[in-house]
Parts: structure tokens; C-alpha cells; sequence
């Protein structure tokens, strides 16, 4: 049924593969000796298995390596049974080999990543020589011995996260590696989807490269410190709902919300294993370290003698901290996947419907407004045993959701006029129950119009007239709002006008109004604002651009363009003549911002309302049923936050794109 961790005298149960949660993959524990028959469909068909793992430095140094003795084992012995002893031939390089042949991939494909065509520097035995983007991420590295010959490691999955690139090289069948090498020597170029023998027929085969992917994310999510849970909102005191909601809400009165964190076990060092030869934490060239300890112990608790069991970043932590749980389950109870220890406690259920609203408000005849809803239902289920979780979501009609996806827990009834039943066994901690995407079907929280005329090279009068709330009653309640007027390519002298309502700041490149502070919330009512004024800027100063900027600018267009070398003098890029007219004095950080293409066109807005969502699509806590019937509360909050909220100038140039009229 299972076999015995070396670190600790618990039993893992044959789970199949997963990431983050997902069974993707199922593995075996077979030994490679007893199953040879089968080897070819445990190595490619059947499972996941990593041979070694490599993260390197942007200066071609190896920060942290592992090697899986097992893995490699089961290489030599497929090979072996091919009738070849190529295996023992190609073993795992030392850190500096990979070091070296990573760098020289670098330095012949012309970026880390290459080309993935190709082009006339491409050569035989380049992955580019394959003619195919996916060898911008599926790479091979060319090992050169000092005593001479070589040989390719395959295929190595490449991510780059922060400053770092991951390398993870899973466990491949013979027959697959030697049908790549026959592509890196084809005299042709391109491949078909029908072509039999390319490269995506090679990689649909082989179900180890997802498993590769997935293992070089999470490793890229630890070195980064991208481990957090989602955020689940919950009330710093229990709602007692009917009547006394009722009447706190209509007077103003309402619970302050706080995020609730999972509790996420501490690091533990992991015993000592064999770890290939790692640089000290102090990296040059400025490189932000990371935990080799805890990416250790990861390695150990996910991934025993190198076949992933369980890719889920809290799950090991908790598991290494608490064990597993103790309590037999019933027979007529099987164990999902998603939940590998039950959880003890006091028993509760959270929900939380956290909403991003996105708009361009132009305050225009010839261009309508565009506002668009993105949310998710997140869920804590801290529930004993594995009991079924049903909860309604109503609203359907109202929302209009557009698009809707939900975790691989759930099953998702089909709608039935304004309901949709939702019937799930939650994994532990903080998960996203559902992620969705709708109109606004409300009037926006913050409308009106912004306005920006220069009245001169230094002075520009601007005008902000603003309505808030307008038309949401309580228990919606806007937190804070603030507006801001970035000026990135100016340097901001001084400005005069006082607002209607709130308070002014400025720093160097930005004027910042704060309409309703923190701590002082609006609920109930609506409110105007206005804010007129002037801005004065500093002198222009004439700075060139980089040379070397403008050089390689020059280059890249010659490059893309031979043929257009000409349209300016014939008038038929006039616009993109005075564009580099207009930016040939700019600093080549300042064309990095891509809303202030014309220096000053927009003003964006920031708030939180909570209490409330604007696509209309909630649940009933009250309708939430959990069986078998236990006493357990269920809290739900709502929360509401702008993302990219803009009001356009409307006396300047703005962007806007054309929607096809509707048959």
C-alpha cells in the first residue's frame, strides 16, 4: 500500500500525482527491477519521474542542484534493455558541466531561452535547428568532456523566475530521446500537426513534461517567496443576520473586514541528502538569495526519490509538521486526492467573494464607457472528516456571467433560471471555489469626467467632477478613494485649487486626491466631489537619449522594416514622424509607461467597497448545507476593488477600440 519515507516512520499512500491540488499524473512505486516489462509505459505513459533539478544564476553559476539516484538508476536500466549501453554513457553531469553547457547554449541560440525557429545563425544540433517555439522552453543541453566526446541531456524544462533559471529533467523512454536527436539533424524546417514523428507528437507522449512544468513552478514560487494562499475575508465579528443587519446597516454601522491566512507550518530542515554542490548565499552580482534549506525539505516531503506525490506547497509543510492524521476512515469513504490529512479543530466555513472592476470612462458621444467585472468565490472549509459541501449561487441571470471556471473539487450543476447548485469536498486551507467574469450590471461606483487643457508649455488648468455611490445602498460601503493625476514624463512645480471634499498631496511626478480617507467610510448615501485647479511643471531640460538606446532602436527597426525606409517622405506615417519628434528628447525609462504615450491624457482611481459585489452574483450563506449535519458557522463577506479604473481627458487624444455591432 505504500513505502516508508527515510526522514520520519510515516506511510505514503499511492496518491496520484498533484499540483497544487490537480491529479494529473498517476506514479508508481514499483522497483524498476521487478517491473521491466513495463518500463517504457512507467517512464513515458504512465507517470512522472525527475532525474535532477538545476537552478542557475544570471551569470551561468549554479545556485542549488539535486540528483535522484533512483531516477537515474531506472535511465541506465532502460537503456539496458534496449540492447544499448548508451545510458551509462550519458550520467547526470557535475554542476560546473551544466553550468557550462547552459552558457554555451546562451552564447550559439543568442538569448537563454533562444530563437525557437530558424533563422541563418541556426546550425545542426541547435534546438533551433528544430523549428519549433516550444524549444524555447523544452531545451537541450550539449555536455562536453574534458577527455573528450559529449553527449545531450533531454529534455530539460526551462523556467526563469526573478533572476533565477529553473531546470528540471525528467525521466524519458530511449525511443523519444533518439526521435529528438533525429530532428536536430533533419535537412528540412517547420512541421505539420499532421506530420507524424515532430516534436508535439514526441511531447504528447510523454506526460513526465507536464509533471517537469509543474515541479519548476513551485520550485520558481519558493525561490521567489510566491507560497501565499488566496485571500479569504472574514469579519472580525459573527453575523447575526435578519433584522439587526438590517438596522446596523441602514444607520452606517458595519463590521470592519480583515484577511484570514491559513496557518502555514514553519520551515523544517530536512536531513542530510545527497544535494549537488551549491554557491553561498551572499551571490554576486546583487542576486537575492533563497531558503536552500526549506527548498530542500520541499524536495524531500513533495517529491520522495524523485517521483512528485504531492506538489501542493501547504500540504507538505503540514504534513512534515503534524503528520498524518491518525483516524481510520470509513470503509465507505474514499480519501480524495486534493485533502491528504483530515483536519481537527473548531469547525467552520468561510466564504468570500472578492471582485476587480476595470473601466474607461471617456465621458464622450463617439465613445461609450467600457466597465468590466473579473471575480472569484474563495472558500476555507475548516471541516472534520470528509464531509460534501452544497451551496446555491443565485444572481445568474443578474450577472451575466461571461466566462466561469471552478476548481477541480466541484461539481457544477447546470443552471436553472437564476440558481446554480455547487456540490464540492474542500481541500484544506484557503482555495478558489470559482473564478468568473462580468459586466457591471450597476452604475459604476466612481463616474464623471476629467479634464486637462495646457494653457501654456509649463501651466495646465484641470477640472474633476465626480459622482460616488451614486444609487448603492447600504450594506455597501466604498472603505477609501483616492484619484490620482500621474505626470511621468513632467516635474511638478507646484498647483493651486482647493477640492470640494478631501485632502491634496503631490510628489515630483504625481497629484494625489484622497476623497475618502480610511477609517471614515461611506454607506447609504452618495456623495460629489469636484476639484479645479492648476498645475505648474518645471522647465523642460533637453536630454538626449542614450546612444546606445537609440542605436539599437535603429537597428531593430532596419531590421523589421527594410522595405518601409521610405513612407516618411511620402506622408503615409506622418503620425509616427511627429511621435519621434515629440519623444526624441525623452529619457528611454519614460517610454516604459504605456498610458502616457502623450504625457498627460488620464487620471486613475483607487477604492474598496465591501459589503456588496457589482456583478450581482452571490451566494446564500443561510442555504449552505453540509453532510453529514454538523455545527459549524458560515461567515460570508463581500469585497469589491478597482483595478485599472480610468477616466480619460476628455479634451485630449485617448485609446478606444471598436466593437462589432451585434447582428
Amino acid at each position: 500500500g505504500g513505502f516508508t519515507f527515510p526522514y520520519s516512520s510515516c506511510r505514503l499512500p499511492h496518491w496520484p500525482l498533484r499540483v497544487s491540488g490537480h491529479p494529473i499524473l498517476e506514479t508508481s512505486a514499483e522497483s524498476t527491477a521487478t517491473a521491466r516489462p513495463h518500463l517504457r509505459r512507467s517512464m513515458s505513459g504512465g507517470g512522472c519521474s525527475i532525474r535532477a533539478i538545476w537552478i542557475l544564476t544570471p551569470n551561468d553559476a549554479v545556485a542549488f542542484s539535486r540528483r535522484f539516484a533512483v531516477v537515474e538508476k531506472r535511465w541506465r536500466v532502460a537503456w539496458e534493455a534496449e540492447g544499448v549501453g548508451k545510458g551509462a554513457e550519458m550520467p547526470l553531469p557535475a554542476d560546473y558541466e551544466v553550468a557550462a553547457a547552459f552558457a554555451n547554449r546562451r552564447r550559439r541560440e543568442g538569448t537563454a531561452r533562444g530563437s525557437g525557429i530558424r533563422t541563418n545563425l541556426s546550425s545542426v544540433g541547435l534546438d533551433s535547428w528544430v523549428d519549433d517555439p516550444i524549444t524555447r522552453h523544452i531545451i537541450s543541453l550539449q555536455i562536453d568532456k574534458e577527455e573528450g566526446g559529449g553527449f545531450m541531456l533531454w529534455p530539460v524544462v526551462l523556467q526563469k523566475r526573478g533572476s533565477y533559471y529553473v531546470l528540471v529533467l525528467p525521466l524519458v523512454d530511449p525511443q523519444s530521446f533518439k526521435a529528438f536527436e533525429s530532428l536536430l539533424k533533419r535537412p528540412d524546417c517547420g512541421s505539420s500537426a499532421k506530420e507524424n514523428g515532430n516534436l508535439s507528437s514526441i511531447l504528447l507522449n510523454l506526460p513526465c513534461i507536464t509533471g517537469a512544468f509543474m515541479v519548476a513552478n513551485v520550485i520558481g514560487d519558493i525561490i521567489t517567496g510566491d507560497v501565499a494562499e488566496p485571500e479569504v475575508i472574514v469579519s472580525s465579528g459573527p453575523s447575526v443576520g435578519g433584522l439587526l443587519d438590517s438596522l446596523t446597516g441602514s444607520i452606517g454601522i458595519t463590521a470592519r473586514s480583515k484577511p484570514s491566512a491559513a496557518p502555514v507550518a514553519a520551515p523544517v530542515a530536512s536531513v542530510s541528502s545527497p544535494v549537488g554542490a551549491a554557491q553561498s548565499d551572499s551571490l554576486k552580482g546583487g542576486i537575492r538569495p533563497f531558503d536552500k534549506e526549506l527548498l530542500r525539505s520541499f524536495i524531500i516531503g513533495a517529491m520522495p526519490f524523485g517521483t512528485p506525490q504531492d506538489l501542493n506547497y501547504g500540504n507538505v509543510s503540514s504534513i512534515r509538521t503534524t503528520g498524518y492524521s491518525a483516524d481510520p476512515l470509513p470503509t465507505d469513504q474514499k480519501q480524495p486526492a486534493w485533502k491528504p490529512y483530515l483536519y481537527k479543530g473548531r469547525q467552520r466555513t468561510l466564504f468570500s467573494s472578492l471582485e476587480t472592476i476595470n473601466a474607461a470612462l471617456y465621458d464622450r458621444d463617439d465613445v461609450p464607457d467600457f466597465l468590466s467585472v473579473s471575480g472569484q468565490l474563495t472558500c476555507r472549509a475548516e471541516l472534520e472528516g470528509l464531509p460534501d459541501v452544497s451551496l446555491p449561487l443565485t444572481g445568474l441571470k443578474t450577472a451575466r456571467v461571461e466566462v466561469s471556471s471552478f476548481h477541480h473539487c466541484v461539481q457544477a450543476s447546470e443552471p436553472t433560471g437564476n440558481k446554480q447548485s455547487l456540490l464540492f469536498q474542500p481541500p484544506l486551507g484557503n482555495f478558489v471555489l470559482m473564478h468568473y467574469q462580468a459586466p457591471c450590471n450597476i452604475d459604476p461606483p466612481v463616474k464623471g469626467f476629467y479634464q486637462l487643457s495646457m494653457v501654456s508649455e509649463n501651466e495646465g488648468a484641470f477640472l474633476f467632477k465626480l459622482r460616488l455611490m451614486e444609487g448603492y445602498k447600504s450594506p455597501f460601503l466604498m472603505e477609501f478613494c483616492m484619484v490620482t493625476m500621474p505626470f511621468p514624463r513632467r516635474r511638478v512645480a507646484s498647483y493651486d485649487g482647493n477640492p470640494s471634499v478631501g485632502t491634496v498631496s503631490m510628489t515630483e511626478h504625481l497629484i494625489e486626491w484622497r476623497i475618502v480617507s480610511s477609517g471614515r467610510g461611506l454607506s447609504g448615501r452618495s456623495i460629489e466631489a469636484t476639484f479645479s485647479g492648476t498645475v505648474r511643471f518645471h522647465p523642460r531640460t533637453t536630454q538626449r537619449v542614450n546612444s546606445s538606446f537609440r542605436s539599437a532602436t535603429t537597428t531593430a527597426f532596419a531590421e523589421d522594416s527594410d522595405c518601409e525606409q521610405d513612407i516618411t517622405k511620402n506622408g503615409a506615417n506622418l503620425d509616427d514622424y511627429l511621435m519621434e519628434k515629440m519623444n526624441k528628447d525623452l529619457q528611454a525609462v519614460d517610454l516604459e509607461e504605456p498610458l502616457s504615450w502623450q504625457a498627460y491624457n488620464y487620471a486613475k482611481v483607487s477604492f474598496k467597497i465591501v459589503g456588496g459585489t457589482l456583478s450581482g452574483l452571490i451566494i446564500d450563506p443561510r442555504s449552505v448545507t453540509i453532510y453529514p449535519s454538523v455545527k459549524a458557522p458560515v461567515e460570508y463577506s463581500m469585497q469589491a476593488s478597482s483595478g485599472d479604473y480610468i477616466l480619460w481627458n476628455t479634451l485630449g487624444k485617448c485609446p478606444s477600440a471598436a466593437l462589432p455591432k451585434e447582428l
